[in-house]
């Protein structure tokens, strides 16, 4: 499920469906106004900081959403810093383990009492107001599931054994689920039957015996990027798992939100999902019984499945993620909520993305009133992103937002060093939105180190995404004029 939270300022629309914002709480599926942080006397900007707001009824599964802080720079290793341990998949005792939790568990953390999937080939559809995107990302997700997952999935629509994917206008959408972008639901026809049947048994993960039918909401005006992480994450949890994991990193489907389109890890639990050993109806036992065979032949590489240690995420943890996040409470409350994720997650020992994203968190709420408790969390989170093979986008992430504040404060050189370091990650996930923001800054920061050409050069990569990423021309202006105007603050530092 993709939830927005919608924190005392959003963000533009436009820029909500990158997951960069430099200004603050931004939903990805969204609402709308800007503020300028300041650190002394120098406004400053930061960008994405992921957000979670807490779920709707548990029968909808969806992508969760993300916002921005603002944040100093001093990282004195931006050029010299070992790059990002690329993803890899688990050893085949951590994917077992994995499969069974995201498997046997929603996202509220009730337990499923049995394995679902479609039995038989799929069929996937689009409805309603369809943008004009939608049809061609729907095409090329379906080839990757094809090609990468090995899942018998075709457009088109059958009478069982469909996924409809229905476009609807948001302030519908916002009526019936206010913090919600996307989502789905199983055995639910259309937007007319969920709105009568949202609430009923039919609607419930938990009570499914097997899988016939399911319904993916977007709403129509979303961006063409928005659009496509929605079918990536909907679809695939209409099709596989329906749980989110906080101490996933390559993943799309955990709620930190940094993932957009689905990874390798994800195409080996879909393959595994539909493997010709399971069929819906098996219990948690059954089902691990038969994955050391399954993943031997996916991930051959990965040695025999073992016992692990357990390693669930306590509701504490999320309670506190989504008080932090979240916009029922106010800045201290959240504050108060952000620092206990950073000490539940201490005395767990994580050193994992659970342990990034509390500093996260932290270090947005704590840019307004204590600037340097922001620059340590923020710092603490890149650092161990930076050392999590898979989380090379989240470094990134850290990265634009640091770039963007190096601009501002007239350091040029740290900006383009901070783009540099960021650009592969947001390249290899196809995050358009970032890629654009990224050759934004570095545009500005050209020009201010007076290299004409090379900021032409870097405005012209950016009009290559930020179309996709922004949505509207008008979106585009909006963000490329918050750049210009931190570097306007730069040059007034210098």
């Amino acid at each position: 499920m993709r939830d927005t939270c919608l924190p005392p300022q959003a963000v533009s629309a436009a820029t909500e469906t990158a997951g960069l914002e430099f200004l603050p709480a931004r939903p990805r599926g969204r609402a709308l106004s800007r503020l300028v942080a300041r650190l002394g006397l120098l406004a400053c900007a930061g960008a994405l900081a992921a957000c979670v707001a807490p779920t709707p009824p548990e029968s909808p599964t969806a992508r969760a959403s993300s916002a921005a802080i603002d944040l100093p720079l001093a990282d004195p290793t931006i050029a010299t810093s070992d790059p990002v341990p690329a993803a890899r998949l688990p050893s085949n005792a951590a994917l077992a383990r994995d499969f069974l939790e995201l498997s046997f568990s929603l996202e509220s953390g009730r337990p499923l009492p049995r394995f679902t999937r479609f039995e038989g080939p799929v069929t996937i559809s689009l409805s309603g107001n369809a943008p004009a995107v939608a049809q061609t990302e729907l095409a090329r997700l379906i080839g990757r599931l094809t090609r990468e997952a090995g899942l018998p999935v075709s457009a088109g629509q059958s009478a069982t054994n469909h996924i409809n994917v229905q476009f609807v206008p948001k302030s519908e959408m916002r009526a019936q689920v206010p913090n919600v972008a996307c989502f789905v639901v199983p055995n639910i026809a259309d937007w007319s039957d969920y709105k009568q049947n949202r609430r009923s048994a039919r609607a419930d993960w938990a009570l499914l015996q097997s899988r016939t039918a399911a319904s993916v909401f977007i709403p129509q005006d979303a961006t063409p990027q928005e659009v496509r992480d929605c079918l990536h994450e909907e679809i695939s949890q209409a099709l596989g798992p329906v749980n989110d994991l906080y101490r996933l990193p390559d993943t799309v489907w955990n709620d930190d939100n940094f993932h957009t389109v689905l990874t390798r890890f994800d195409m080996a639990v879909l393959r595994a999902t539909y493997a010709p050993e399971l069929h819906s109806g098996m219990s948690q036992p059954e089902v691990m019984a038969a994955l050391p065979g399954i993943l031997g032949r996916i991930n051959p590489a990965g040695g025999a499945v073992t016992h692990l240690r357990e390693d669930p995420t306590p509701r504490t943890y999320v309670n506190a993620i989504n008080e932090a996040l979240g916009a029922r409470s106010n800045t201290a409350r959240r504050k108060a909520a952000a620092q206990q994720a950073v000490q539940i997650a201490a005395a767990q020992g994580w050193t994992d993305t659970r342990a990034g994203f509390a500093w996260f968190a932290l270090g947005r709420l704590s840019m307004n009133d204590d600037p340097n408790l922001a620059l340590r969390a923020f710092l603490n989170a890149g650092a161990i992103y930076r050392a999590t093979p898979g989380a090379g986008i989240q470094a990134a992430h850290v990265d634009m937002q640091l770039a963007a504040f190096a601009l501002g404060s007239g350091r040029a050189q740290d900006a383009i060093a901070l783009v540099n370091r960021s650009l592969g990650a947001a390249i290899e996930e196809q995050n358009a939105a970032l890629m654009a923001t990224l050759y934004l800054i570095r545009a500005e920061a050209y020009e201010a180190l007076g290299a004409r050409p090379q900021a032409a050069q870097a405005r012209l990569d950016s009009a290559h995404w930020a179309r996709y990423g922004f949505g509207s021309d008008a979106a585009v202006r909006a963000r490329a004029a918050e750049v210009a105007a931190l570097a306007r603050a730069g040059a007034r530092v210098n």
